[in-house]
């Protein structure tokens, strides 16, 4: 049996952790949001600039084999040059992804990303891919409608040859190709409140150029991803089958989700009531999906467009509280080092705002710190139902693993529960100040 006590935190100025938010025009807002979230409309590359990187971008040479793999997939891709070798990306935890070099008749050298689409997550990679190619042609063509100079970088599909956005290899795999975005890093871990702030910038920029995209143009490609009534109604059923007697052990933690069934329907009912509008979301806000310029320290791009669905902003911003505010680890045992940072709160309210603030109403604004409660006790409780389903889901590395994660997202859910009146009125003083 666990208890979870409330934190006492601390909210001190964000220029005292490196960040100051300083207030710009509208206009200025949105060329500047513009040219950094989406640097370039097409797959254009300089080449041999910078590498990206990535605080746990592990990468491996390719053994023969894999070297004819990459070099035959690369040969039905529009792409130039000749293969002269390539690497393993060992980072990603779902698809299978190469970096390929070409080398070019004037001597340089210019990179490529080759991605296999795990089909055991993405039934449809067809479909992935479609949504991909939708969303990202509908922010070029929006960015060089407002902004016609471009100079630099975002994430684009290359055509295979055969004019299609992706090949398909004799095993049955389907690949697809991306430019290199040079000069970049990525972090796994929102270190600080200036990172805190360009990640829910970026994010925002992101939201922002696909908001006029009409969200049934794009296909579900998980179906209720988000519906947090139905995880919690699957919840129940699980608990009642309780199929490897775990139940009784995690009394303390189901019924702590239990108490709070109303908070999964809320943000559905706005939506029954017209309140709250679907659109085009990315649903998967971590600070690792955002490119980092490593010269500037701004971020450059939103990437790991799979998950591309209709859904709801609230969603993208109450994902990216959970993972960024507080600074344990998703797993972390020791449940006292879980706390909700009102500093990288209130960085993100900032960051996102900046960039999302002129198109998304009032109400999904009210509900910016009850998005974060709301996408926590989510991951709790599908962390929850895993592991009385017997850990068939999530990857585990030891056990009670996913009990652990449940643990943590349920801490933090009370953390912001006892934070919330201050976030909230976080919120509203800065939607006061961007509209006055």
């Amino acid at each position: 049996m666990i208890t979870y006590d409330h934190p006492v935190a601390t909210t001190a100025p964000l220029e005292a952790h490196g960040m100051a938010c300083a207030k710009h025009s509208r206009g200025e807002l949105e060329i500047w949001h513009i040219c950094i979230a989406l640097r370039a409309m097409f797959p254009y590359i300089s080449p041999g600039i910078h590498d990206m990187t990535t605080a746990s971008d592990t990468h491996s040479p390719l053994d023969s084999g894999v070297r004819q793999l990459v070099a035959a997939i690369g040969n039905r891709f529009a792409v130039q040059g000749e293969f002269i070798g390539g690497e393993k990306i060992d980072s990603g935890h779902i698809n299978a992804t190469y970096r390929a070099i070409y080398r070019q008749p004037d001597g340089s050298d210019r990179r490529y990303i080759f991605q296999a689409i795990n089909r055991n997550v993405f039934k449809d990679p067809y479909t992935v891919i479609t949504n991909v190619e939708r969303v990202t042609r509908h922010i070029n063509a929006r960015v060089l409608r407002l902004k016609k100079d471009l100079g630099g970088q975002t994430l684009s599909l290359f055509p295979a040859r055969t004019g299609a956005s992706w090949v398909e290899d004799e095993h049955g795999a389907v690949w697809r190709c991306y430019n290199h975005i040079e000069g970049c890093v990525t972090y796994d871990i929102v270190a600080n409140t200036r990172q805190a702030y360009q990640a829910a910038h970026a994010f925002g920029s992101f939201q922002d150029l696909v908001s006029d995209l009409d969200a049934n143009s794009i296909t579900a490609t998980i179906p209720d991803f988000h519906h947090t009534r139905k995880r919690f109604a699957r919840l129940m059923e699980v608990a009642a089958a309780d199929p490897l007697g775990r139940l009784a052990a995690v009394r303390a933690e189901f019924d702590f989700i239990r108490r709070r069934e109303m908070l999964t329907g809320l943000l559905l009912d706005l939506i029954q009531a017209g309140e709250i509008p679907v659109r085009v979301t990315h649903n998967d806000t971590k600070i690792n999906n955002v490119m980092i310029d490593a010269a500037t320290d701004e971020a450059v791009c939103v990437i790991d467009l799979d998950t591309v669905m209709p859904g709801l902003v609230l969603y993208d911003f109450g994902d990216l509280v959970r993972s960024a505010t507080s600074p344990a680890a998703e797993d972390a045992t020791d449940l006292s080092k879980v706390t909700m940072q009102m500093p990288m709160f209130e960085a993100l309210v900032e960051g996102y705002l900046d960039a999302a603030g002129a198109f998304i109403n009032d109400r999904e604004i009210e509900h910016l710190a009850h998005a974060g409660k709301l996408m926590t006790l989510e991951v709790g409780i599908r962390f929850l139902t895993d592991h009385l389903e017997g850990d068939v889901y999530f990857k585990t590395h030891r056990p009670g693993h996913n009990l652990d994660r449940c643990r943590t997202q349920l801490k933090l859910v009370e953390c912001i529960e006892a934070l919330e009146p201050s976030m909230n009125a976080y919120v509203h003083q800065v939607r006061r100040s961007k509209r006055g």
